[in-house]
């Protein structure tokens, strides 16, 4: 939610679903919330028997006051309730900067997992060794990001994850490209056969 979708209504949006379709929907507040926790939705039978058989359900603290009007206020952002189209306006920043990022990256020669439209972008390192460099070379320049290994991956499909925001400019994205582009020259990372092309890519 807030990620996918032509209104940030998650996947159900993004694939033109209807949500009564669906025996479970579930997901995090920690991304486009920018809160904690998560949810999980479906019918009134399924909901009775996960709160009386997860361990996490009985075991788990409330969530905080602050906590739930931070995710009521994003919720009503995203739905156009509340900042005069605002949340509308991100989503489709977010999905132009989402675009714009993969291509440069494929364009450069690296190889991109996960689909095309998701804000997470995963750029394949493969070997473990090469994890710790790559943070560190974009960290010095002032790129964050984080690296993923074994036992999170397979031993040989390490990467490096990125996450896109509305918040980026185009400027601050061609900025940690340029830095992107020279970390994957430095430790032979651009791996991709795919033909390499010098077309502009529109933002």
């Amino acid at each position: 939610i807030g990620a996918l979708g032509p209104t940030g209504r998650g996947a159900v949006d993004y694939f033109g679903v209807d949500p009564r379709d669906i025996d479970l929907l579930m997901g995090t507040f920690t991304k486009s919330f920018g809160a904690a926790g998560g949810y999980i939705a479906g019918s009134k039978q399924i909901i009775s028997h996960l709160r009386a058989h997860s361990h996490s359900f009985s075991y788990a603290a409330s969530m905080s006051a602050p906590v739930a009007q931070q995710i009521i206020s994003t919720c009503r952002v995203i739905m156009g309730e509340t900042g005069e189209g605002e949340g509308q306006r991100r989503i489709e920043r977010l999905a132009r900067n989402t675009h714009y990022f993969r291509q440069r990256l494929k364009q450069m020669g690296f190889i991109i997992y996960g689909n095309e439209d998701s804000p997470v972008v995963p750029l394949m390192l493969y070997l473990p060794s090469k994890i710790a460099g790559f943070v560190r070379y974009l960290m010095k320049r002032g790129v964050a990001t984080v690296g993923v290994g074994f036992p999170a991956t397979p031993l040989l499909e390490a990467r490096a994850r990125f996450c896109m925001s509305a918040s980026h400019t185009k400027e601050m994205l061609d900025q940690a490209l340029s830095v992107i582009d020279k970390a994957g020259d430095y430790l032979y990372l651009k791996l991709s056969k795919r033909k390499r092309t010098e077309e502009e890519i529109v933002y």
